[in-house]
């Protein structure tokens, strides 16, 4: 089931439908005019960064509302800086992992362990716990992971194997390795700019090297797939691909972009890269 639609795009900003409620937000990248300039008046809400950062009829929203996206349910809700606890232009590597996840998952016949890093959320750990996998779920905000745990109830998934981590990510892959724990399939979205736990700097041009050449560390013997993505500006397809070459020699590599979507009709719109590695 998905209750997710991009309806439109133009002149700077995205229309979208979450579930039952229909939102007009910035997207610098839609340079090109709308095609349907009227459907806009029904935006129930308006997000704008001209003059700080502001909400216009947000009291009108609920303080949060469930919509299926992808076969996952989250949680979501406004929030100051106009996200709302999900990324939809995510939702075709949900559907990519879930599906890999079983099908290996037959061929093993085990659970494979699945780690997500800088994982917000939680649609992609779900989607892997769906799939079958053992999952471990990372991210530096409390308050995020806090969130994701919600979505994992919502999808009655609060019992399945989910290691819940609030932790800056290269240090819990440090200490991963230390222990010996490897896994079989990794997810990495690192941030443009962040900041750990413990106010860590993450710098996405210093640091993602390291995290990487962790990631490699941590492994397991016969891994499935990395997949990396990035919403970084100048982190396209090839460069992060030209990333997992020199880190992973062997296997396959695939790349894109990932894209918000709605019905045929309607221009898609870029919203991030994506590459990966598979055995």
């Amino acid at each position: 089931m998905n209750e997710y639609a991009l309806l439109d795009s133009g002149h700077g900003r995205k229309l979208e439908r979450f579930g039952t409620i229909l939102l007009d937000r910035p997207c610098a990248q839609a340079v090109w005019n709308p095609s349907t300039p009227a459907l806009w008046k029904e935006a129930d809400a308006y997000f704008t960064r001209k003059d700080g950062l502001e909400w216009r009829g947000r009291e009108a929203l609920p303080e949060s509302w469930i919509a299926s996206i992808e076969g996952v349910c989250m949680k979501l809700a406004t929030t100051d800086f106009g996200h709302l606890g999900v990324f939809p232009e995510t939702r075709d590597l949900w559907r990519w992992i879930r599906e890999r996840i079983e099908a290996e998952t037959k061929t093993r016949k085990a659970p494979l362990n699945f780690l997500n890093l800088f994982a917000y959320s939680g649609g992609a750990t779900l989607a892997a716990a769906q799939g079958g996998a053992h999952c471990c779920h990372v991210d530096a905000s409390k308050g995020m992971v806090a969130w994701a745990r919600e979505n994992a109830a919502l999808n009655q998934l609060e019992e399945h194997p989910i290691r819940w981590i609030v932790e800056d990510v290269n240090k819990f892959l440090q200490r991963e390795e230390r222990r010996g724990r490897r896994y079989d399939a990794v997810l990495l979205d690192p941030p443009s700019f962040g900041r750990g736990k413990s106010g860590e700097l993450y710098k996405i041009e210093h640091a993602l090297l390291e995290t990487l050449q962790l990631v490699k560390n941590v492994l397991s013997d016969q891994p499935a797939f990395v997949y990396l993505t990035s919403h970084t500006p100048g982190f396209t397809p090839t460069v992060l691909s030209n990333l997992l070459r020199q880190l992973l020699p062997g296997g396959t590599l695939e790349q894109g972009e990932m894209l918000l979507q709605g019905e045929d009709t309607v221009l898609q719109v870029p919203s991030g890269t994506w590459t990966r590695w598979s055995i």
